[in-house]
């Protein structure tokens, strides 16, 4: 399915570890069916639950709450647009498997990120 510009994307969900992924894994498999993709030991994306979702135990990268990830085509641009309409950036660009993203909260405090595959 092609990617949308400007829509909610995905949704990553924090692990504390890569066998709290496993255990993530295990559990949406068994209760909803859902298929997995491993990314290594740490991370595990699906595209069967309705809306792209992962689980993320990478020290790194990983988000502290559930993070709503939205797709935009020109990630430099949206990035200017947030901070104009007075976004604040929590996390500046950096690059993961499969693209580049950054993190922002929104006026009430919310933390969501931006992503783009170019």
């Amino acid at each position: 399915m092609p990617k949308r510009a400007n829509q909610i994307d995905f949704i990553e969900f924090p692990a504390r570890s890569a066998a709290s992924v496993a255990k993530a894994k295990s559990f949406y498999s068994e209760a909803f069916g859902w298929s997995f993709k491993d990314w290594g030991d740490d991370y595990a994306d699906t595209s069967s639950s309705g809306v792209g979702s992962g689980f993320n135990a990478d020290p790194a990268h990983r988000p502290t709450k559930p993070l709503v990830v939205i797709y935009t085509p020109d990630l430099d641009a949206t990035r200017s647009k947030v901070v104009a309409a007075g976004g604040k950036v929590t996390k500046e660009i950096f690059s993961f498997p499969g693209g580049k993203r950054f993190h922002f909260t929104d006026p009430c405090g919310n933390e969501l990120a931006a992503w783009s595959d170019r």
